[in-house]
């Protein structure tokens, strides 16, 4: 903050490639590209409770975190399609909003599971606090700085964890997959223009950015609903590191059964 100078929130943001209108709804794809955050959203959240606590949560706080993901990810659908509807800076806090619940809700969990059970579970209110301020120093300062950090972070930092910290379940890589469709989204946002261009008019980055984002909760609601306790705590850097050894020492004894037969093979012939 005191290095870098403010970064104002961009007008052209707002102007978006597709901005057809379908049955009276303006920018139509724009705004129902949101629905399946409803769905999983509201998936999530049925699951977290019912039946019996399905996803099967073993630490205190994943509960409340998981809980606060869903909703944020099922806010995201009203939030963005109101914003989607006639897109402003007034609107887009309600599109943002959602999104930094689900963000900072992740990074607690991350701590709960990966780090220490009491600090993830005590740090919840005050990283969903961090995200409301970001959003608010931005539509009062018209500084994005806090909102980018908010955002960002966790995209560089939840993969990292997610490779070099050993997780309490299985099925980590899920969080992989989650986080590669979210660059994917990332990448389809910033080429809006473009992909509407090259799908002649058909579908707009954006558009394909909604679906893509989506997928992330589906991928995470997988994992909660196929994972267990690890017997033993390997994190995916060392099972990666494992196998990549193995493999290499099967090379090894492969060459050098395949010299010893040379060598013998020679000898007969001699």
């Amino acid at each position: 903050m005191i290095v870098t100078p403010t970064i104002p929130q961009s007008q052209a943001y707002h102007d978006f490639a597709d901005q057809r209108t379908f049955f009276g709804i303006p920018s139509a794809l724009n705004v129902i590209s949101n629905f399946p955050f409803l769905i999983i959203g509201l998936v999530g959240l049925v699951l977290c409770f019912y039946p019996d606590d399905y996803f099967r949560f073993s630490l205190r706080g994943e509960k409340l975190g998981w809980t606060c993901f869903f909703v944020g990810v099922t806010a995201v659908a009203f939030g963005s399609s109101y914003y989607h509807l006639h897109p402003d800076d007034a609107r887009l806090v309600w599109d943002r909003l959602p999104m930094t619940i689900a963000f900072t809700s992740i990074m607690a969990i991350f701590v709960i599971e990966r780090i220490d059970e009491h600090k993830g579970t005590y740090s919840i209110v005050p990283l969903l606090l961090a995200g409301l301020v970001s959003i608010l120093y931005w539509r009062f300062f018209d500084d994005l700085r806090p909102y980018a950090l908010v955002q960002f972070v966790p995209c560089i930092v939840i993969p990292l964890m997610a490779i070099l910290l050993p997780p309490m379940y299985t099925h980590s890589t899920y969080w992989l997959w989650a986080a590669g469709f979210y660059l994917l989204a990332k990448v389809e946002e910033a080429a809006d223009k473009p992909i509407y261009s090259w799908t002649h008019h058909i579908i707009s980055g954006h558009s394909i950015k909604h679906l893509c984002a989506a997928m992330v909760p589906v991928f995470l609601t997988l994992m909660l609903a196929k994972r267990t306790v690890q017997t033993e705590r390997i994190s995916l850097y060392k099972t990666w590191k494992i196998s990549w050894t193995r493999s290499r020492g099967k090379g090894s004894e492969e060459e050098s059964f395949e010299c010893t037969y040379s060598n013998v093979a020679v000898e007969e012939t001699r």
